[in-house]
């Protein structure tokens, strides 16, 4: 049985349009993840290796700006790389260096992040000083955009070359999409090509129906976590 959103305290940015959709709930992280849309789990991996969009937004995410963000970070044993680059965590979090003096956190698929737990509970002002934490729960929106025409797609509402042999696995993008700012982070779900995409949340919903009419060509439609999750499982 699907969990009803609004019975939740937490609402995710797009959860009426999902749920238009006809997408089943289920909770994470203290609000309602659209695990599935459409009959048949094979059908749902099919499109998403195909040309498909999925909402991430109930995941963990989190980041830190600031003079001394960066060595504090490091200071916390997390590994960062070079601007607009990221690096996997051994706990399955990624941080994303966007700038000297910026990096942002994405969690696990599954909802969660040790690393975001550590440093979010060793973080304060004495502490920190010249660190400050980003609040991205509530101000960016997360999707992902997946399949074999997700670069060809995604040609058509930004600039950057965004195609693998020119941007690759782990790389960062800090641009246009559908005329308005976004990060775009190249992120492969096993053998699929994926993308994950941070937005503000004030506009989510309108990037959300400008990729949807964008991949409508290629045949694309949402999906849920689930099919994400699956694809990701899978042996590069």
């Amino acid at each position: 049985m699907s969990l009803d959103p609004a019975s939740l305290p937490r609402r995710a940015f797009l959860y009426r349009e999902l749920q238009a959709l006809g997408a089943t709930f289920a909770p994470v992280n203290g609000m309602a993840a659209a695990i599935s849309l459409r009959d048949g789990a094979e059908a749902e991996q099919a499109q998403a290796r195909s040309m498909a969009i999925a909402d991430l937004t109930p995941l963990r995410r989190g980041g830190y700006k600031g003079w001394t963000a960066l060595d504090w970070l490091r200071g916390q044993g997390v590994a960062i790389g070079e601007n607009n680059t990221t690096v996997d965590q051994p706990d399955g979090s990624r941080v994303a260096r966007l700038a000297d003096s910026e990096a942002l956190i994405l969690g696990d698929l599954e909802g969660g992040s040790a690393l975001l737990d550590r440093v979010e509970g060793t973080w304060s002002l004495e502490s920190a000083e010249g660190a400050y934490p980003v609040p991205r729960p509530e101000t960016n929106a997360w999707c992902a955009i997946t399949g074999q025409h997700a670069a060809t797609m995604l040609a058509k509402m930004c600039g950057v070359d965004l195609r693998p042999k020119a941007f690759a696995n782990g790389a960062v993008a800090q641009t246009s999409v559908a005329r308005m700012s976004a990060i775009v982070i190249r992120r492969d779900l096993g053998r699929t090509l994926a993308y994950d995409m941070i937005a503000d949340s004030a506009a989510a919903a309108y990037l959300w129906r400008c990729l949807i009419d964008a991949m409508g060509e290629f045949d694309g439609a949402p999906v849920g976590l689930a099919a994400v999750r699956a694809l990701a499982a899978e042996a590069a």
